[in-house]
């Protein structure tokens, strides 16, 4: 008998059957006699017989199976909202193919390719900081496949939504930042291609007009990692009038400047007050401990596919997409706790 995957065709020649037999007797016909059944379950077992999978589900049309578009799975927002859409999926009978478009354009359409391909059932995306071109993606609702957008969206496209209202989130940690006494608060800030990065600025501009702060567009510098959140800080840093209070669009971004702050010889928050986003595991374990915009990324993840199964087992063709919105909260440490009045 072949090492490799034992199929019904190896059974039947085992047994000197036809394979149809095998087939039918593996489903208990009653056509097929109980002694031909029970040879050949008998056999199926002691050679470990499993149906294929992939060979079912064209047959049956279905594959129970959905598709994920992320940026990065290293980042901890993005990996925590991955626990949440396979703890969902799994325990509805679905199987996740998970690609990751390492926030480059080509990848996320060779991704949607991919998907498309392997026949998923329904698609979970977050576009990359570089998609302004959305084809690759319309062609799920072409072929009837649904699809929904987490976190960062596409505005051309019709889908269901689950978000947070960064503009809000934005406005709170700027707020935070004023309310324990910052007067000159920078904002490293997304791509603003990304509508997140966009609202994000929004608020923050928000939570300064209120106080009466004069918006200063030499405190807004695009940084959005390690690496520029360092190189951007040290440049505030160098300014005539430096700012007092740094709100990062991510938490990565926040360790970036945390790094030149304490390189310039500053104290954390004492002269300098930082703020990050997302909550992720590093902002326990920076020096100071980070505070930091909790996304919830599970929950988004969860509610996104508990949507995306909604979708896919309805018996109806809704067109009447929802915009699905999860509060955030602000987790308050040691980097702009001594301010909090």
């Amino acid at each position: 008998m072949k090492k490799s995957q034992v199929t019904i065709k190896d059974i039947a020649k085992e047994l000197g059957i036809s394979a149809s037999t095998v087939s039918r007797a593996l489903k208990d016909h009653p056509d097929i006699s109980q002694k031909t059944r029970d040879a050949v379950h008998e056999l199926a077992e002691k050679l470990n017989y499993q149906p294929n999978a992939v060979a079912l589900s064209l047959k049956n049309s279905r594959t129970h199976t959905i598709g994920v578009i992320i940026p990065e799975i290293v980042h901890y927002f993005f990996s925590s909202i991955i626990s949440g859409i396979e703890d969902v999926a799994y325990d509805a009978g679905y199987s996740v193919m998970i690609c990751q478009s390492n926030e480059k354009y080509e990848r996320e359409v060779t991704n949607a390719q991919t998907l498309l391909s392997n026949r998923v059932e329904g698609i979970l995306v977050s576009v990359t900081k570089e998609t302004e071109q959305f084809d690759h993606l319309k062609q799920f609702s072409r072929r009837g496949i649904p699809l929904i957008f987490f976190d960062r969206d596409a505005q051309e496209i019709e889908g269901d939504r689950i978000l947070i209202d960064d503009k809000d989130a934005g406005y709170k940690a700027t707020k935070h930042l004023i309310d324990g006494g910052c007067k000159r608060i920078a904002h490293l800030c997304g791509p603003q291609s990304l509508k997140i990065a966009q609202n994000r600025l929004e608020g923050y501009k928000q939570a300064l007009k209120e106080a009466g702060i004069k918006f200063n567009p030499d405190y807004v510098i695009s940084a959005d990692d390690f690496e520029l959140g360092k190189v951007a800080t040290r440049k505030l840093l160098d300014l005539p009038t430096p700012p007092d209070g740094i709100f990062a669009v991510n938490d990565l971004t926040a360790i970036g400047a945390i790094k030149s702050v304490h390189n310039k010889g500053l104290k954390i928050p004492k002269d300098v007050a930082i703020v990050g986003f997302s909550s992720g595991r590093f902002s326990d374990i920076t020096d100071p401990t980070l505070t930091s915009v909790d996304q919830h990324g599970y929950e988004m993840g969860s509610k996104a596919t508990k949507r995306l199964i909604e979708r896919i087992e309805s018996d109806e063709d809704t067109k009447e997409f929802v915009n699905q919105y999860i509060e955030t909260n602000l987790i308050i440490r040691e980097s702009s706790i001594h301010r909090a009045k």
